[in-house]
């Protein structure tokens, strides 16, 4: 990051002016699981990320339209960081306005970005407490993380409202993390026969999509990313002895070229192991890259981290996968609305950016009295990514047709509407399944609706902590798969000498389907309650809020977006 720059303006701060809330939606009470040790000390530091209000941001969206659309004569012509930063940079009042702030309360050690539209700050916690009243830090502790967040609501000076989409450091307390590993006993006894498999690993996952030994990247300009929270960490042995154990019919890496972040010395995670070893297994023999979580982030959250990593970097990865996701309703609408932008800032530059559907299906908030509803969630309801959610195979056993996973995350977002790119086969699903859909109180027909495509993401095999698990299951698994796909269909882009794909989404849905495997089988879980009894969405032909347009059929997905 960059060093601050000084502004010095004549401007003064009353008192009495500190009313504005950026994020009025917030829900800031803890979740049962953390563990309240007591306020913080006055003087320990804290870091705090300020996202600086931008400008254009109704431009940047009509330009990633247009460099998305196949039929733009703009397709392609994605821009660069430099180029993105001279459209959406905060105002020089903006800038102005926010430094001078933190300077009249004695904040002067902060860090820029180049887009120049976040402030990453250290303070201590009674200057915190100033700067933002209402705000109140305490420690929270769950199993081995301990947190500082403040358990009440923050506001802003009146001057500096205008000026800022909010502060993070405050809340959004990290979700708690999924246990991949579905043992089924019966499904462990039974016996290789030919024919059959006991689970997914590479040489299935090639085979049931259509991958050739020589379907493997070549380019020098290629690379794809996955990004780790939450402590996650990889083992390189446990990569090597994985492409060692299941990469033997094809080309591949054994190990990844760059970390990002600070790699644990600790025990290898599930979550971290899956990722890295399933796209380099598809994406085989292409540069990855690993953007792990720095450190503890006592006061800051991993994801925007991450965030602000891709608007401080101007050669990034060409296809990022995050298995990361919290529900919509636990975060403020500023905060979601400002990530959007940041997708968006990313679909223009050429990246794109996919993200697990999750696992819990269309999710149950309950609203009391018997009442519940869907509970869709975020980054995958953001309709400015492609979402990934989960199929199993008919027969567990065999390389068969795909059938739902009953976990696969999907549904209709209550915060962003519908993009113009998905609304005929959306609305062609709701007319088709009209007679069994959820009671309309459930979902929000006019919200994006997700996921875009989908993947198997039913008993995958990895190596963790140099030893082959089993039956490890989530969108987690689907999503890297989908990604080393698109890495090696811009690969073949790039050896052509043309654009990497970039935001997928408008291009995907005017296949209508073409070159995917349509799924039609199934339904994912939701509220257990009289009205819906357990049941969300089904899978229906052509796209579904299940499994999305389909799983890839990568041959003919490779021609179609060849294709100009």
């Amino acid at each position: 990051m960059n060093a601050l720059l000084t502004f010095a303006i004549p401007l003064l701060f009353s008192s009495l002016a500190w009313s504005g809330y950026l994020e009025h939606d917030q829900d800031v009470l803890i979740p049962d699981d953390w563990t309240d040790a007591g306020w913080v000390n006055p003087t320990e530091e804290l870091e705090l990320t300020f996202a600086l209000k931008q400008q254009n941001t109704d431009l940047l969206e009509e330009i990633l339209r247009l460099v998305s659309d196949p039929d733009s004569a703009q397709y392609g012509k994605h821009l660069t960081l430099e180029e993105v930063s001279s459209l959406v940079h905060p105002t020089e009042l903006t800038q102005k306005v926010v430094h001078h702030w933190l300077q009249s309360h004695g904040i002067t050690n902060c860090l820029t970005v180049r887009t120049r539209d976040f402030l990453q700050c250290t303070m201590t916690a009674e200057v915190a407490e100033k700067l933002l009243p209402g705000s109140k830090f305490h420690r929270y502790i769950r199993d081995d993380h301990s947190l500082v967040r403040s358990s009440a609501p923050y506001s802003v000076h009146d001057d500096v409202h205008q000026h800022l989409d909010f502060v993070a450091g405050l809340h959004r307390l990290p979700p708690k993390g999924q246990d991949l590993r579905k043992a089924s006993s019966n499904r462990k006894q039974k016996r290789s026969k030919a024919g059959l498999h006991l689970g997914v690993t590479p040489s299935i996952l090639r085979a049931r999509y259509n991958l050739t030994a020589t379907d493997v990247g070549t380019a020098k300009n290629n690379s794809q990313a996955v990004a780790q929270f939450l402590e996650q960490y990889f083992n390189p042995a446990d990569l090597a002895e994985f492409m060692g154990m299941y990469g033997r019919s094809f080309k591949h890496l054994s190990q990844v070229d760059r970390v990002v972040g600070i790699q644990g010395a600790g025990k290898a995670g599930i979550e971290a192991s899956l990722d890295v070893e399933y796209i380099m297994s598809t994406g085989a023999n292409i540069s990855t890259w690993v953007f792990t979580n720095q450190g503890r982030h006592e006061s800051q959250e991993p994801f925007l981290q991450w965030i602000v990593l891709l608007s401080n970097m101007s050669d990034l990865p060409w296809v990022h996968t995050i298995s990361y996701g919290d529900d919509e309703d636990s975060l403020s609408t500023a905060f979601m609305m400002r990530i959007n932008t940041e997708f968006m800032k990313a679909g223009v530059r050429g990246i794109s950016l996919l993200f697990a559907s999750g696992d819990s299906g269309a999710g149950c908030k309950h609203l009391g009295k018997g009442q519940n509803t869907f509970r869709p969630s975020f980054p995958a309801s953001s309709p400015y990514v492609t979402t990934v959610g989960g199929t199993s195979f008919k027969n567990p056993f065999k390389i068969t047709y795909e059938i739902t996973d009953y976990i696969s995350g999907g549904g209709f977002s209550n915060v962003f509407k519908m993009p113009d790119y998905q609304a005929s086969a959306v609305d062609g699903y709701l007319k088709t399944v009209a007679a069994t859909l959820p009671p309309p109180s459930y979902f929000n027909t006019s919200g994006r609706a997700y996921p875009d495509m989908a993947a198997l993401s039913d008993n995958y095999w990895v190596v963790i902590n140099r030893v082959p698990v089993p039956w490890v299951s989530g969108t987690s698994a689907s999503t890297p798969v989908v990604g080393g796909m698109l890495s090696l269909i811009n690969d073949q882009r790039m050896l052509k000498g043309r654009p990497a794909l970039g935001f997928l989404n408008p291009r995907l849905y005017k296949l209508k389907g073409q070159a995917l495997f349509d799924v039609t089988e199934g339904c994912h879980l939701s509220c257990l309650d009289e009205q819906v009894q357990g049941k969300g969405f089904c899978a229906a032909p052509s796209w579904d809020p299940v499994t999305g347009c389909g799983t890839p059929n990568y041959p003919a997905l490779l021609a179609a977006l060849l294709a100009e």
